[in-house]
């Protein structure tokens, strides 16, 4: 076997049997419980999650909420987040699927939620498309993610570190400006908090809690 083939084995292995479980491990703190919470809040009807993972948002749904599309590329993390899903009153369906290209039909969802994913996409650009083209008209994005800091001394070393966290965080990036991205899915951001997680360091706890409508057009 050539250096190439097994690096990309190790690749694999590491993807798929254990960043499953180091993501379930840094993101199931109680303290991110008011997080979650306060940024599902405005969910309802039908939501498709992207980037569901473990299932650690499932019990921060309000009652309003009747379904869930789960989204997510990774098998192993359905495979963990099982017995949420079970012990959930919410009956939640899991795709195995990028949020790159997604087989939902146009204006489908009342809303679609996002938290820890959006740093990790490959083509962040496309699935924000796709998520503007499933949402439904007056449907709301509302989304929590880690991102480029506002301290200028914290983005230097959020770009010095950006590359060792795309490998240990299995394609995280630290230094994605989220609010900017979105907007340039045509969403208009109707409210944006810019927060720093407690217990995480700096470069990687700055963090962007919003909600956002797709523009109407015409």
């Amino acid at each position: 076997m050539d250096d190439l083939n097994m690096r990309s084995m190790i690749g694999n292995f590491y993807s798929k049997k254990l960043f499953p479980h180091l993501c379930e491990f840094a993101l199931s703190g109680n303290f991110l419980n008011r997080f979650r919470q306060d940024t599902l809040q405005e969910t309802k009807g039908k939501v498709l999650e992207i980037g569901f993972g473990t299932g650690l948002n499932l019990a921060h749904y309000p009652k309003a909420v009747r379904k869930i599309d789960a989204v997510d590329v990774n098998p192993s993390m359905h495979r963990l987040s099982k017995k949420r899903i079970e012990k959930s009153a919410i009956a939640v369906t899991n795709h195995v699927i990028s949020g790159e290209n997604l087989p939902m039909d146009d204006a489908s969802y009342d809303c679609v939620a996002c938290t820890f994913t959006l740093c990790s996409i490959t083509d962040v650009s496309r699935a924000l498309s796709e998520v503007n083209r499933v949402l439904k008209r007056g449907g709301k994005f509302v989304f929590l993610e880690h991102g480029l800091s506002n301290d200028s001394e914290v983005q230097t070393w959020q770009h010095r570190l950006n590359h060792l966290q795309n490998k240990i965080g299995d394609g995280c990036h630290l230094n994605r400006d989220i609010d900017e991205i979105v907007r340039r899915a045509s969403f208009e951001i109707t409210s944006l908090k810019r927060l720093h997680l407690p217990v995480f360091p700096r470069v990687i706890g700055h963090c962007y809690q919003g909600i956002a409508t797709k523009h109407n057009h015409g």
